[in-house]
């Protein structure tokens, strides 16, 4: 490459910059994939809340049996609640850093021609 530093910034900026660029918008969707947990979620949406489970008693105790079935089955619901939801707020949060990366990254590329529609502009060419 020559020491021309038209040339040299060219290359900086459409070539090395977004791959650094992409690098980093990688980075940040996958954070947001972990600082959600989002797969572990799906894996346990139907597990129960704080994983509180109550016993079944001894003996034969049908109130008992209903009972607990009963708190079971509410702390499964409780669970699957509170999962859905930070899942759909993790879903939102992905949505936002996808379509923030891919707005720098485009902004990026197109960059110099704004900066020289700016200029054209101030200069009252335009």
């Amino acid at each position: 490459m020559s020491n021309n530093i038209i040339i040299s910034w060219f290359f900086w900026h459409f070539y090395e910059a977004p791959k650094f660029l992409l690098k980093v918008w990688k980075n940040y969707i996958q954070f947001s994939v972990n600082f959600f947990s989002t797969p572990l979620l799906f894996k346990t949406l139907f597990s129960p809340w704080r994983r509180y489970k109550w016993g079944y008693p001894r003996g034969f105790d049908l109130m008992g049996y209903f009972e607990t079935i009963t708190s079971n089955i509410f702390s499964r619901f409780i669970g699957a609640i509170c999962r859905i939801t930070l899942i759909i707020v993790g879903v939102i949060f992905q949505i936002c850093v996808f379509l923030f990366g891919a707005i720098v990254f485009v902004g990026w590329l197109l960059l110099p021609l704004l900066s020289l529609a700016g200029l054209l502009f101030v200069l009252n060419i335009l």
